[in-house]
């Protein structure tokens, strides 16, 4: 079920990651989900979504980082 676009991301990432982020999750999330398709390539039997799902969640901390006392998303060159 890779995402067209950012209004079909789940809420909590629409809700609290920057639109640049968004992207980047989006992007990450479809390249992944089409590069983990046969299970073999996968770790611990996790499903193919909860795969990419975690391969996006990298992508994005590679760039940002959640600021610990506000809760926002920052990107990494801004601190």
């Amino acid at each position: 079920m890779p995402y067209q676009n950012l209004e079909e991301l789940p809420d909590s990432i629409k809700k609290h990651l920057p639109a640049h982020a968004q992207h980047i999750y989006k992007a990450a999330f479809n390249q992944a989900w089409d590069e983990y398709q046969d299970a073999a390539r996968r770790r611990d039997d996790a499903s193919r979504e909860e795969t990419a799902h975690k391969v996006a969640w990298s992508a994005v901390k590679n760039q940002y980082e959640k600021n610990n006392e506000t809760g926002q998303w920052k990107s990494k060159k801004s601190f």
